[in-house]
């Protein structure tokens, strides 16, 4: 159960009598209404109030059907009646125990040069000052000057609740002083001194019902006539303070439960992330499964992709690395060897990694392919929804994949018109702008790849779903927070992602890996 599910509980076993014991020696709802209809004759005849012509009394047969009397005319309102009240309350329409009405609209042309920074004045309660926890705020900057006589007042105690538009029947507040009000609040005037009581009818699951079964026009509202009209469950006035005195004392309990449920409702939310990152975090610091001596170590993967550059360099398939460099541990401390010159880099290095690992920079590991930007780039008026070669953009990278869904397509001619940003399957693929760290696996045959995403393509076999783990792990985010620009929009440039450090295991142990951390993703709760 939620917290607003328990208190509406609490609410409506209020007005059905419910919450607190009835006591047979006090004064019952009768005599109550008695003395309001005495009152409001009295406010009749000083002229301060109009005498209603369809007053009525209602009143439960002999026959347990339960009837209104207004004037002369009877009539049987049974089916009205929503559930069964004590002996000792009354049903009553709402306009018999409280005078109802709307306040004044003001255009906001004249509210600015008339009425706004006053000094003086009434306050002025528009509905955006009611606010959805039930609390009023005076302190607008709009005041109606006490001598202004056209503006309908609502008294400390009354109880504002808005009628018309997106919040009508759910904002709701209780007065402290007295205000002019707007037109679409309408304001509960009580004959009697026990506000708090309606307060919280007006919050029931049963008013909230009856006030969306009564909502008409375009933007929805509900009528003065129609909520005056609403079937009230009255208590004697005693009765109605015991039953404001439990709900007040077991509000701050649901304020408890409500804080205890957002915390457990974010708790879930984040939950399976958090456990995620986790997984991925031992992953990369080589504790999620064990190390096997018999493995290549990944120094020596290392030196073989070093080899492959070569020949790939020879070919002039790829250009020289100016920057290649060799990471290593001397002395428990780390240095890196760019050409003959050494760097001490132990500040750089986050965590200790098993000895047949060998951390180096990501681009040592991967060729970095940028899409290409030139005259030949197409752009997205140039584009179909349907088409052999794909055009890969940050948005059709979803669940560390290249989506099919929202794809756009290249034509053969521009395709063979593009120098660079060609993909191949298994390629890897990263945004390096806006969502900086998006990362998805390419799983079609051939393509075109966007300028704002990067390609990283093995120079010999490695794992790239481990390479995607990396990419997703807090020591990614970690780099991305080291080398981000720093611009308006989240930005990365390709060297800098070059200079990423990522550990990098044994390969076998990498099959590994990526295999245990697949069988625990699957065990976590999918949203």
């Amino acid at each position: 159960m939620k917290a607003k599910d328990l208190k509406n509980s609490i609410l409506q076993l209020a007005i059905q009598g419910k919450l607190v014991p009835q006591d047979p020696n006090e004064e019952p709802a009768s005599k109550l209404l008695e003395k309001i209809r005495a009152a409001k004759q009295k406010l009749i005849k000083e002229g301060k109030i109009k005498k209603d012509k369809q007053e009525s009394v209602i009143y439960k047969g002999d026959d347990n059907n339960y009837y209104e009397k207004i004037g002369n005319e009877v009539r049987n309102i049974t089916d009205e009646i929503p559930f069964e009240i004590p002996d000792s309350w009354e049903w009553v329409r709402v306009k018999n125990i409280a005078e109802v009405y709307t306040g004044n609209s003001i255009a906001e042309s004249i509210k600015r040069a008339k009425y706004t920074n006053l000094t003086e004045g009434y306050n002025y309660i528009g509905t955006k000052d009611v606010g959805f926890d039930n609390v009023i705020d005076y302190e607008n900057g709009v005041k109606i000057p006490k001598s202004e006589p056209k503006f309908r007042y609502a008294f400390p105690n009354d109880i504002l609740l808005c009628i018309e538009g997106g919040s009508a029947g759910r904002k709701i507040g209780i007065l402290r002083e007295q205000v002019c009000f707007g037109n679409k609040l309408c304001n509960f005037h009580q004959y009697f001194n026990s506000s708090s009581y309606m307060y919280y009818f007006l919050q029931t699951p049963s008013f909230v019902a009856i006030f969306k079964e009564n909502m008409t026009g375009i933007i929805g509202g509900v009528s003065r006539d129609k909520i005056q009209n609403i079937l009230f469950p009255f208590p004697p006035l005693e009765e109605q303070k015991r039953i404001v005195s439990k709900i007040e004392s077991l509000e701050p309990f649901i304020d408890d439960y409500n804080q205890a449920e957002t915390e457990l409702s974010e708790l879930n939310e984040t939950f399976p992330e958090q456990i995620k990152k986790s997984i991925l975090q031992y992953a990369i610091h080589g504790k999620l499964v064990p190390q096997d001596p018999s493995d290549e170590p990944a120094s020596v993967l290392l030196e073989k992709i070093k080899a492959e550059k070569q020949k790939l360099i020879k070919a002039g398939k790829i250009k020289k690395d100016k920057v290649e460099s060799y990471i290593y541990k001397r002395d428990n401390r780390h240095y890196e060897k760019i050409g003959d010159k050494e760097v001490d880099i132990t500040d750089e290095i986050p965590f200790e990694i098993p000895d047949s690992w060998s951390w180096c920079r990501l681009g040592h590991l991967y060729n970095f392919i940028n899409g290409d930007r030139g005259k030949n780039y197409p752009s997205k008026d140039k584009l179909s929804i349907h088409g052999d070669i794909p055009f890969i953009s940050a948005i059709n990278l979803c669940n560390n994949t290249v989506s099919s869904e929202k794809l756009l397509y290249l034509t053969e001619e521009q395709y063979n018109k593009l120098g660079s940003g060609k993909l191949q399957k298994f390629d890897v693929v990263v945004c390096i702008r806006g969502s900086l760290g998006k990362v998805g696996l390419y799983p079609f045959e051939r393509g075109a790849i966007a300028s704002s995403l990067v390609i990283l393509r093995e120079y010999i076999s490695l794992n790239s779903t481990f390479l995607v783990n990396y990419i997703n792990s807090n020591l990614f985010t970690r780099e991305i927070r080291r080398y981000d620009n720093g611009t308006a929009q989240p930005n990365l440039a390709a060297k800098d992602l070059y200079k990423f450090l990522i550990p990098l295991p044994p390969l076998r142990e990498q099959e590994r890996i990526v295999a245990r951390v697949e069988k625990l993703l699957k065990l976590l709760p999918q949203g």
